[in-house]
């Protein structure tokens, strides 16, 4: 197995008596993709910061390709492209022009840099906007201009903030599109996002942080599993009549360690478990035999979202 692109350990910040990051641990593989997600104030851009060589750690160390991220910044410049979440476009220059002006501050030669606009250009499928004016585009294609602008030196980690943020959902497939290619290509991405469930179809890890702590990391099924125990069961009911017979029988059935949760409106019973599928079948079938008019019978799958709630949910009621 090859080495570990991104690595934190035990990072962590403080200011004065405020900890902003408190013994962050995470690892990224190449061509990984990690969802980095947390609510505002977790971190995230304590962290970010620190990765980009902004920022020094208190404690604890971050390299990315072997490179210690806080010793030697001017190395880390050259292997991470950073976007933030504000494109910061200059609108009265062409697009070309404008990918010409960052790559001459990241001194990349002219010769070279023509060549390497165009493979950015192309990359992210903005070769045909190459001589309209930033102002005249649409905020997707901003989006991809600013990815362009964020290859330009060719970085093997790529550190995107809500990159989707405020695209239509047309725009956002293309950026999923293009966030896998770059993915497929072998560069590492770390992506910050508040639109969990895109965010779940590009991960091939998330780590979530609350308060600067890191809650849960890994991919989403080992997330789900660390968050929740149980499995969630949802009864759909053929009409609102059938709700009060369902709950006394899951009552009777599971006992009064299972929490029963109705919704009259939907007309769905749900319940968390342990219990194993065949225990479950036995459920529906004492359902069914009591005269229960069951429409569907399943286990509701987990998404990053649910997870995300879950952790923040805990996370408050332990403060």
């Amino acid at each position: 197995m090859s080495e570990p692109v991104v690595v934190t350990h035990e990072l962590t910040k403080k200011y004065g008596e405020f900890t902003a990051l408190d013994r962050l641990s995470i690892t990224l593989e190449r061509g990984q993709i990690l969802g980095f997600i947390g609510p505002n104030g977790a971190g995230k851009t304590t962290t970010i910061k620190i990765l980009v060589g902004l920022a020094r750690p208190t404690a604890g160390q971050a390299r990315i390709a072997g490179v210690d991220c806080s010793r030697e910044a001017r190395k880390i410049k050259r292997l991470v492209g950073y976007m933030p979440d504000t494109f910061g476009a200059y609108d009265n220059m062409r697009v070309r022009e404008y990918l010409d002006f960052f790559g001459a501050a990241f001194k990349i030669p002219w010769r070279t840099r023509k060549q390497r606009i165009d493979e950015v250009l192309e990359t992210t499928g903005s070769a045909y906007m190459q001589d309209r004016f930033v102002e005249t585009l649409s905020h997707g294609m901003q989006q991809r201009i600013a990815i362009a602008r964020t290859l330009l030196h060719d970085p093997e980690v790529l550190i995107l903030d809500e990159p989707a943020n405020g695209l239509d959902p047309h725009a956002r497939i293309e950026i999923r599109d293009l966030l896998l290619r770059l993915a497929a290509m072998g560069k590492t991405l770390i992506v910050t996002s508040h639109i969990l469930p895109e965010l779940s179809r590009i991960c091939d890890r998330v780590a979530i942080i609350t308060r600067g702590r890191l809650r849960a990391a890994g991919t989403l099924d080992e997330i789900m599993r660390q968050v929740r125990h149980q499995r969630l069961i949802e009864v759909q009911l053929s009409s609102r009549s059938q709700l009060e017979p369902a709950v006394r029988v899951l009552g009777e059935t599971l006992g009064e360690e299972t929490a029963v949760v109705t919704s009259e409106a939907e007309t769905i019973v749900r319940f968390q478990t342990d219990r194993s599928d065949e225990d479950l079948g036995e459920v529906l079938s004492r359902l069914v035999g009591a005269g229960v008019r069951v429409v569907q019978y399943r286990a509701v799958v987990s998404d990053l979202e649910d997870a995300f709630l879950t952790v923040t949910r805990d996370e408050a009621e332990a403060a």
